[in-house]
């Protein structure tokens, strides 16, 4: 019998000097699975039984931070014991930031765990897997905010390679998420490598900026965060959650910790751009 997850509460929507009228947060259910435990298991064999189980297909690429085309080239796999309940229970981000439930949306990227979380006003929206920069072209950490936008778009390193569902963070490096391929582990140019539907997702999603001229931003776009750095001479870090489940696990006060020093800043970003869509509809 699936168990479900249910979040009731009241958030209080505030700007950084003054609050307004509580609104009732959104109710979210979730199917939580008995057991979050994982096996090895050769990957030609378990495809053999499972590639036509969509529903086994999503958790298995998302556990071992891959795609269904380079699942089929890898030996061992990781396999959840337990495919009963959502994936937000098999990847580390807390359902829930109470320190962030006054920022109406944000982005956050693991490098540690390969993995990304949408937070809106504090509770988990979407998560999933991503492969970030490789060793030699890593992706930067700190605090960015999306900027523009393409459903599809060509890489400035390579003019041979088409990014789609293209959502730039940092315009004069050029760094984005977008949909390409996983091969399970750290591996792109420094932008954020994404599942195409969790591409078209957050392409839906976050907002663009807003621009004054050519060369003055009027409004930032969805803040996102980039935290974290990436062993590359050791095993794949999700390898460990054989032994332990809960080796990943990013806890509630670890997303504080790398929002600090950032949250007054996207705050005052919010405000303007509330301000703005408030003068624009009137």
């Amino acid at each position: 019998m699936k168990s479900t997850f249910l979040i009731l509460s009241f958030l209080s929507l505030i700007s950084c000097k003054q609050s307004e009228s509580p609104i009732p947060e959104k109710e979210v259910i979730r199917n939580k699975p008995k057991l979050v435990s994982y096996t090895m298991q050769n990957a030609k064999l378990w495809l053999k039984d499972n590639a036509t189980d969509v529903t086994k297909l999503e958790l298995v690429t998302a556990v071992n931070r891959t795609d269904a085309k380079n699942l089929v080239k890898m030996d061992s796999i990781l396999i959840p014991t337990d495919f009963t309940g959502d994936k937000v229970f098999y990847l580390p981000f807390p359902l829930k930031v109470n320190y962030l439930k006054d920022v109406s949306k944000i982005l956050i990227f693991s490098y540690p765990t390969q993995t990304f979380a949408a937070y809106e006003n504090g509770i988990l929206t979407y998560s999933g897997p991503t492969n970030m920069g490789r060793k030699k072209d890593k992706t930067p950490t700190g605090l960015f905010f999306t900027n523009w936008k393409a459903e599809e778009t060509t890489s400035t390193f390579n003019d041979e390679w088409d990014l789609k569902w293209n959502f730039n963070i940092e315009n004069k490096l050029g760094v984005g998420f977008h949909e390409y391929e996983l091969p399970g582990y750290p591996a792109s140019h420094s932008c954020l490598r994404l599942l195409e539907k969790d591409a078209k997702f957050l392409y839906n999603w976050a907002d663009q900026w807003i621009l004054e001229d050519k060369e003055t931003v009027l409004v930032k776009g969805t803040p996102v965060v980039v935290f974290g750095s990436y062993d590359f001479d050791a095993p794949k870090p999700w390898l460990q959650l054989v032994q332990n489940p809960k080796a990943l696990n990013i806890s509630e006060a670890e997303v504080e910790k790398q929002s600090t020093a950032f949250l007054k800043t996207i705050l005052d970003q919010q405000k303007i751009r509330d301000n703005y869509t408030k003068n624009d509809v009137e």
